[in-house]
């Protein structure tokens, strides 16, 4: 059973205009920059804990079993391809997002404030965590066969030095899977605004073989992914979208 609080965020977001959606943020935004004294780090750190807070009922089980689906069928690829691969997932949360992918070689999720998130349960985990910056990755060299960013790379502080990392840290022949949200309003804790073409910026090597584009009819994004309405890219009307990608890094490039 969801926080009051987070159930209240979620029904407005699943009901209210998107214009009142976005003026609520605004004023969201601003209390909290009063209240951290205009620290934008440390009130974006506080905001996300916050919301997990809301999100994950304390002595209850995160709810992470929607993982497995979107991490193998949503991108055509089945548990086979993860069986001795090393995965990373940047920008992972508390959920325990790769606790389905038992048959992995390495499994480890990224995330600065993955410290934090032991309050939240996170060393009974099977999967590892990694304290960083998605911008500056303590992590080797074509460390990794599959990276995932799901509904995190709007999250970054450093979007140009995130996507250099994530080329360097996958191996050639590697996959990255892309779920994130576009054309959305900067907020606190979603700082980085994009629009479709956000597969352009990405670093030569990572060439995508899938791409689609959807609707984003609900809030949460992964209700919203499950209604699968493509984009109606004809329309006038300004609204975010979900873009989803599959992108594969050239065998032969990346530092040796």
């Amino acid at each position: 059973m969801p926080h009051p609080v987070a159930a209240i965020k979620a029904a407005i977001k699943r009901i209210a205009p998107a214009p009142l959606v976005q003026q609520l943020a605004r004023l969201q935004r601003a209390l909290v920059l009063l209240r951290y004294r205009g620290d934008v780090t440390r009130a974006k750190g506080r905001s996300e804990l916050s919301f997990w807070r809301q999100t994950l009922r304390a002595g209850q089980p995160a709810d992470n079993a929607h993982y497995a689906h979107y991490f193998t069928t949503f991108f055509g690829l089945t548990l086979a391809d993860y069986a001795g691969k090393r995965v990373l997932d940047i920008g992972c949360g508390p959920r325990g997002s790769l606790e389905w992918a038992g048959g992995t070689r390495r499994r480890i999720g990224l995330d600065p404030l993955a410290r934090d998130y032991r309050a939240f349960g996170t060393a009974r985990h099977a999967m590892g965590y990694v304290s960083a910056s998605s911008a500056a990755m303590p992590l080797a060299d074509r460390a990794f066969d599959i990276v995932a960013s799901f509904n995190s790379l709007d999250h970054v502080d450093d979007l140009p030095g995130t996507l250099r990392e994530i080329e360097r840290v996958l191996a050639p022949g590697g996959r990255l899977l892309l779920i994130v949200e576009v054309n959305h309003e900067a907020t606190l804790t979603e700082p980085v605004t994009f629009s479709w073409d956000i597969i352009a910026q990405f670093p030569p090597a990572l060439v995508p073989r899938w791409e689609a584009h959807f609707e984003k009819p609900v809030g949460p994004i992964y209700e919203s992914l499950d209604r699968r309405v493509p984009f109606d890219h004809a329309s006038p009307a300004k609204r975010p979208g979900l873009l989803c990608a599959l992108l594969e890094k050239t065998a032969g490039s990346g530092r040796a």
